[in-house]
């Protein structure tokens, strides 16, 4: 007999303990906050889960946030791979931890519906220091994308996505709108000149590493001949092309390996 109810009326780490307790083999189907997702149980212990573009227990942490939605448990239904080799307990102990911090979040993230865009900022203003996970986030804020959007397009864990930005909102580069909001006028629709100059320059840093003293020269060309035209209001074009330039010229240097190499490396900065 299938299992069913609300995850308003029961949070999901508790049904997961209300069935594994019996040892039941079987699946949960869910859903809730905009998505679907299932969640495997093999002897009573979790075995696979996926949800969206997350797998394993990245799949379990998002949807066991979920305080809103529908759950389905049928018996007797396995998958036919294993994702997920931690304990119950230990997923559950995670979930929560997670859940106390979503909390936190929430006071100034409520919503995945919300657009994140630049703040106006006076020139220099902004001195720019990320990481390289919060410079992928920022160079995908257009000021019209939504954080659900941002989260299929960056493949984060809309937890960690949150996280990225609450730290960026926090600091003032980044502000929230309602979807049915004008965008602010003056608002930058891109990342500003300090936030690119900023991004070339850990371009260059990782090709000087890669094509070591032979290709000095190289990267300081390319990364010259960016910076002014990024000064001259080019956006993000002269990023790209720098990148493309200096995968060939590392290709020349150090053979085909190390240009893919630093293009793995820097590609997930600047793809849009």
């Amino acid at each position: 007999m299938a299992l069913q109810g609300s995850l308003a009326d029961l949070a999901l780490p508790d049904v997961i303990q209300l069935v594994s307790v019996s040892g039941k083999t079987g699946v949960f189907n869910l859903s809730g906050e905009g998505a679907e997702g299932k969640i495997y149980l093999k002897d009573g212990q979790i075995s696979d889960a996926f949800v969206g573009h997350l797998r394993g227990e990245s799949a379990v942490y998002e949807m066991a946030m979920w305080q809103k939605g529908q759950f389905i448990f049928t018996p007797s239904v396995e998958s036919g791979e294993v994702t997920v080799s931690r304990s119950n307990a230990s997923l559950m102990m995670e979930a929560a931890r997670r859940l106390d911090e979503w909390r936190v979040l929430q006071r100034k993230i409520p919503s995945f519906d919300l657009i994140p865009y630049f703040q106006p900022r006076d020139p220099g203003h902004d001195q720019v220091t990320l990481s390289p996970q919060e410079w992928v986030v920022v160079t995908k804020v257009d000021g019209q994308r939504s954080i659900r959007e941002l989260e299929g397009i960056t493949k984060l864990h809309a937890f960690d996505l949150c996280k990225l930005l609450y730290g960026m909102v926090a600091s003032g580069l980044i502000a929230l709108r309602a979807p049915q909001e004008r965008a602010v006028q003056g608002a930058p629709a891109g990342p500003s000149i300090t936030t690119l100059l900023a991004l070339t320059e850990n371009v260059r840093k990782i090709a000087e590493e890669i094509a070591g003293p032979g290709g000095t020269k190289s990267v300081e060309k390319q990364y010259r001949l960016a910076r002014t035209e990024i000064e001259a209001g080019k956006g993000m074009v002269p990023v790209q092309f720098m990148v493309d330039q200096l995968a060939r010229a590392i290709s020349l240097l150090k053979g085909g390996g190390e240009a893919g190499e630093f293009l793995r490396r820097v590609n997930p900065l600047i793809q849009g």
